[in-house]
């Protein structure tokens, strides 16, 4: 049996992952745990202490499973892999999707935009939520058709807790992951869409698998795609981790 968590991103809960549920193939076991602070789960008394967001989701990121991290879940699932709490052993691969080293990169959002969005965000956050939502799904073949699919998954509430998103602008703006990257505890594997507007060219190009015809949200746009795209990326993290163990011992 394959397992695997998916981690969703700013301002959208685990219910964008609901397209993907009959693409699976068999063997496959799927779990989206939401982060604090979304679908109604109580939110972090410090929204943005990292060691206390992976004591909260310690029991819901299964080592023996492969990671999905979606844009901001991705800089999470990064850099939760050294804050977990030291009996559990690292997780069997790690999936970024539509992400890089760091959000804001040359040649895709710059910290600048950011910053501005930051201050519309703290202005008016429900309507910088609804911005984003969209500037999310430009890269899309039908931006329309996927935005209209997105509110049909998000229309019932609860929306995200303001305070767990103004946390992760901030873990936008300042988590770098590229260490952890260049000596990951497990194996990295790397997915974008072809045409992800959030995403720097060189690091879409450099993606270890790309999806034509999708942006940012290909589990909106592209979701077959995206299905089988995972599923050949996990299968590669399980090859390559479980080439690397030392003699004796199991997956």
């Amino acid at each position: 049996m394959t397992r695997l968590v998916l981690l969703s991103g700013w301002g959208v809960d685990t219910r964008v992952w609901r397209p993907l549920a009959r693409h699976w193939p068999a063997g496959v076991t799927i779990a989206a745990p939401d982060w604090p602070g979304y679908g109604g789960r109580p939110p972090l008394a410090s929204p943005t202490d990292l060691d206390a967001l992976a004591a909260t989701m310690a029991d819901e990121l299964h080592p023996d499973a492969v990671w999905v991290g979606w844009s901001l879940g991705g800089l999470l699932a990064a850099s939760l892999l050294r804050r977990l709490p030291t009996s559990l052993v690292p997780p069997r691969g790690l999936i970024l999707l539509g992400m890089g080293p760091t959000f804001c990169h040359p040649g895709g959002v710059g910290s600048r935009e950011l910053a501005a969005f930051h201050h519309a965000f703290a202005r008016d956050p429900a309507a910088a939520l609804a911005h984003f939502r969209r500037w999310m799904l430009g890269g899309e073949t039908s931006p329309g058709d996927t935005h209209r699919l997105l509110r049909d998954l998000l229309h019932d509430d609860p929306s995200p807790d303001a305070a767990s998103l103004a946390a992760g602008l901030h873990w936008l703006a300042t988590l770098d992951i590229g260490d952890t990257l260049a000596a990951p505890p497990c194996p990295v594997r790397t997915l974008a869409g072809a045409d992800d507007p959030l995403l720097a060219e060189t690091l879409r190009q450099g993606a270890d698998r790309r999806i034509h015809g999708a942006g940012h949200c290909p589990m909106l746009s592209r979701p077959a795609e995206l299905a089988e795209g995972l599923v050949v990326l996990t299968r590669e993290c399980l090859t390559n981790g479980a080439s690397s163990r030392p003699e004796g011992t199991h997956a």
